[in-house]
């Protein structure tokens, strides 16, 4: 098994691409080893001293580390990831958590906003997302009040030093030519 790494924007978080599926459905993002319990994976990842962040996409793993020396965790890192997959053991182990839907919970924004709101989460699934991706993280979307659109960043891109300028210059710039009404965008 190959796996290779790529840099991510944020010096903090590396992706693995382990040339296979990692995870259906929606991805995820693991923050603490205590969250990290439904994923032999991730728990198998945050047991590597320094580590301090996993996200699960869909082909790809991100990692994210304290100020340890990448060159210090990395060889553990892909032995994890190696070991994890030849032992065929599932990435997700909780029964059922594989299938709900982490971007709907959670939402806020009034009903006449609804049409709005369908039209901003296409764009973000078919033009933001996939881009996000290619960087090890995602976006998701958390709400529309009063012409702010409310996103959450996750992987390489939650404390990303360049997670702002893509906020502001890439993606409130493209929800605004695209949908009237759409006057900032803000993360939560």
């Amino acid at each position: 098994m190959f796996i290779q790494t790529e840099a991510t924007p944020n010096p903090a978080t590396l992706k693995f691409l382990p040339g296979r599926e990692v995870l259906i459905g929606e991805p995820r993002d693991f923050r603490s080893v205590d969250a990290a319990g439904v994923s032999p994976l991730a728990t198998g990842l945050f047991a590597i001293s320094g580590v301090t962040g996993v996200f699960l996409g869909s082909d790809f793993i991100s990692v994210t580390k304290d100020d340890t020396n990448w060159a210090h965790i990395k060889p553990a890192i892909l032995g994890v990831i190696m070991d994890h997959f030849l032992s065929g053991k599932p990435v997700i182990a909780e029964a059922g958590v594989a299938d709900v839907d982490f971007s709907e919970t959670d939402e806020f924004f009034e009903d006449e906003d609804k049409e709005m709101v369908e039209v901003i989460k296409e764009l973000l699934a078919t033009r933001v997302r996939p881009a996000v991706a290619m960087d090890g993280g995602d976006i998701i979307f958390k709400g529309f009040k009063e012409g702010t659109v409310f996103l959450h960043m996750q992987g390489a891109c939650s404390g990303c030093p360049s997670s702002t300028a893509t906020l502001k210059n890439g993606i409130e710039n493209l929800l605004r030519h695209f949908v009237p009404g759409v006057e900032a965008v803000q993360q939560v």
